[in-house]
């Protein structure tokens, strides 16, 4: 996407919204696929003895249903959860010409359009994406699904690609791993939405610990408030200088909040707020530089 900074050229991306992946994963087809994927026997036992043999009941009050055996399901939000279900998805890229990435349940499938064929064969990939879907038990809520143009020049015609017999909503911007990417490539929405989301731990962590010694200061700060302002920087590194301003002002506060004491040998020129956090930290480390929280 670089190169749309300089050229003209679209991108038509389709972010792709699937619902309840971790509950759906059917364990029988689970453990076939891993089988398959030349796994070491004891692995795919492991997972086996893992996931077979599980029940569920519901309770209200003292009263308890009967058991229900779990024939579907991986754990959200642990590693081997997130292994597990990608494991399961991972063909989903079969017979689709365009680019496909996924991670975990997040899956975004893209192509770069110069003319009406190349818009006929994204919409070609997508209709054997809902085909993959209904094979592998998985389900995708085309309404939550976004449609999203990224290009710098104007172009008015609407994004009209379907999900089975549902028109994908068109969009401005998505969020994909944390970043907000928006159609006319500015970063304006996700720099707003940092500086929002990194003031907030800020008050939180001022107001938990006000009496609280410096090291401890110092250590909810570099845990709770850096790095949410550092998530992507290196592919972020922002130009604009209200951008750059809003990011360095609320990086800098903590600092005098706390009373920190920043350790630099940075080039000279880079000591401005932002360089602390973004600049610094990417750029000056190949001009030898250097920065340390003490």
């Amino acid at each position: 996407m670089r190169t749309l900074w300089i050229t003209e050229d679209r991108i038509d991306a389709i972010v792709i919204n699937f619902s309840k992946a971790f509950g759906l994963v059917p364990h029988d087809r689970l453990l076939m696929k891993i089988a398959n994927s030349d796994a070491d026997s004891k692995v795919v036992a492991w997972v086996k003895e893992i996931i077979l043999g599980r029940a569920q009941r519901v309770g209200v009050g003292v009263q308890l249903s009967e058991e229900v055996r779990v024939t579907s399901g991986v754990s959200q939000g642990s590693l081997l959860g997130s292994l597990l279900l990608l494991t399961y998805v991972n063909d989903i890229w079969r017979n689709i010409l365009s680019t496909i990435k996924l991670f975990a349940d997040d899956c975004v499938i893209y192509r770069k359009i110069f003319n009406n064929e190349d818009i006929e064969n994204l919409q070609k990939d997508l209709d054997r994406l809902g085909e993959w879907s209904a094979e592998s038990a998985m389900k995708i809520n085309p309404i939550k699904c976004k449609a999203v143009r990224f290009t710098r020049a104007r172009v008015k015609d609407p994004l009209n690609y379907m999900l089975g017999d549902q028109l994908i909503p068109e969009s401005s911007s998505c969020k994909y791993l944390g970043i907000i990417l928006r159609s006319d490539l500015s970063w304006a929405d996700h720099v707003n939405y940092t500086v929002k989301k990194a003031w907030k731990a800020l008050h939180f962590i001022m107001r938990i610990l006000k009496k609280g010694n410096s090291n401890t200061k110092s250590l909810a700060y570099t845990t709770l408030v850096r790095p949410i302002l550092e998530y992507g920087a290196p592919c972020l590194d922002p130009y604009r200088e209200g951008q750059i301003h809003a990011l360095g002002y609320a990086y800098s506060a903590g600092r005098f909040s706390f009373r920190f004491r920043f350790r630099e040998s940075a080039p000279v020129g880079t000591k401005n707020v932002l360089c602390l956090s973004v600049q610094v930290r990417i750029v000056a480390a190949g001009c030898g530089g250097s920065l340390q929280v003490v």
